[in-house]
């Protein structure tokens, strides 16, 4: 456990015995599932546990993230919200964005007075008014920070960083997070906690097949979006193709709303290869569990990048081999993990190399995914994740000393 960010796991129960029933107004800037709002939901879920009364604010009226949240017992109050973007940071941008936050001041305000609440928790950096209005109402903020973008300028990051400074208490997801963040603000470290992502496995394990035949059966899970690398992931089964390698992949994600160019971006990119009988757009699903099952090994190809990756870990509690880009959070994620490969962002070429190594060496990497998938559960357990963001949200309410590493942290440094 290191020590300058923190005491021991057991330091915070006395945290949790002061704040019974507390109320938390929790928010989140969209209704998704995918990455840090499954995390929102699970971190609503360990405040619910807690035994506390959990209002939940995103702007959106609808979308599965509220249908998730309403299954576990949170209330949904949805009122407008401005949610910052790189976009907004010039000029035009920053009076549009003081535009839509005004107009979503009085809204954000109303809500305030009538939930009362001891404590905002509110989830990523972009829902600036959040903070702001917290600091001026007196009420304790928490921000749960999921973004590290250490190649974005830093003048870029230290803008996007400076709402962090009306947080009494910030949540970073990974230790690559917490150097992003701190290098861009320095005394924000000492109000920092990093607790590393829950997520829970699939209800039953399936061991890889142990006889590999072709096609072979490769699986991307997430977002579809440029910086994701999926357009990677569709020019590694094309090289293998003309290697001889007879590969199939299952596409399994959605873009965001006004992102669809990127899709028929991707759709053409098969097209135009003869990929048609090779790849599959599956879209959102609610579980990737059975896509995964159904893998042989699963790609997570992102260009730029990532905070963490839950993608990466899924994979690995599905008991799957992973090849993964050697970038930023995603070093993090699979690192002490055997059945990781880990290349070069934006090459394809790689890609398709470490593909072939897998199937080569089959049965080693079959071996290392089921013996890593019990480590991956024990590091990313729902209830120790659930425990250590409701200990720091109740330090901040009660105004103790940060509590500051998930008991899984030091596992994986």
């Amino acid at each position: 456990m290191n020590s300058a960010h923190g005491r021991n796991w057991a330091d915070g129960q006395a945290d949790l015995r002061k704040v019974r029933g507390l109320t938390v107004l929790a928010t989140n800037p969209n209704a998704d599932l995918y990455g840090a709002s499954r995390m929102f939901l699970e971190s609503i879920e360990g405040m619910l546990a807690s035994g506390w009364r959990v209002v939940v604010s995103i702007p959106q009226p609808s979308g599965p993230l509220l249908h998730e949240i309403e299954a576990r017992g949170g209330e949904l109050r949805p009122v407008p919200s401005p949610v910052l973007r790189k976009t907004y940071l010039n000029v035009r941008g920053l009076l549009r964005l003081l535009g839509l936050a005004l107009r979503a001041l009085p809204a954000e305000i109303r809500l305030l007075r009538d939930v009362r609440p001891d404590v905002i928790y509110v989830n990523t950096i972009i829902q600036p008014l959040w903070l702001v209005l917290g600091r001026c109402l007196g009420i304790p903020v928490v921000c749960h920070v999921h973004e590290g973008e250490a190649s974005t300028p830093r003048i870029v990051r230290k803008a996007l960083s400076i709402p962090l400074a009306l947080a009494q208490r910030v949540i970073v997801n990974s230790h690559f997070s917490l150097r992003v963040l701190t290098d861009a603000m320095p005394h924000a470290a000492q109000r920092c906690a990093v607790v590393l992502n829950g997520i829970a496995g699939p209800p039953r394990v399936e061991a890889p097949r142990a006889l590999l035949e072709e096609p072979l059966r490769l699986c991307y899970t997430g977002r579809l979006s440029e910086r994701k690398g999926p357009g990677d992931a569709i020019e590694a089964v094309r090289l293998l193709a003309l290697r001889g390698v007879d590969a199939r992949l299952d596409i399994v994600g959605a873009v965001f709303p006004g992102m669809e160019p990127v899709e028929e971006s991707l759709r053409r990119q098969v097209a135009d290869a003869g990929l048609d009988e090779r790849v599959r757009f599956l879209g959102f699903v609610p579980s990737v569990w059975p896509y995964l099952a159904a893998a042989d090994a699963a790609l997570v190809p992102s260009r730029t990048d990532e905070s963490f990756g839950n993608t990466a870990v899924e994979a690995i509690l599905a008991a799957r081999p992973v090849i993964a880009t050697r970038i930023s959070g995603l070093v993090e994620a699979t690192a002490g993990f055997d059945g990781a490969l880990l290349v070069a962002p934006s090459a394809p070429g790689d890609i398709a190399d470490a593909v072939q190594q897998v199937v080569a060496h089959w049965a080693e990497f079959r071996a290392h995914a089921m013996a890593d998938a019990p480590r991956a559960a024990h590091r990313h357990a729902p209830a120790a994740y659930h425990a250590a963001v409701a200990r720091v949200v109740a330090a901040c309410v009660a105004g103790g000393p940060i509590r500051a590493l998930c008991h899984a942290s030091s596992q994986a440094t």
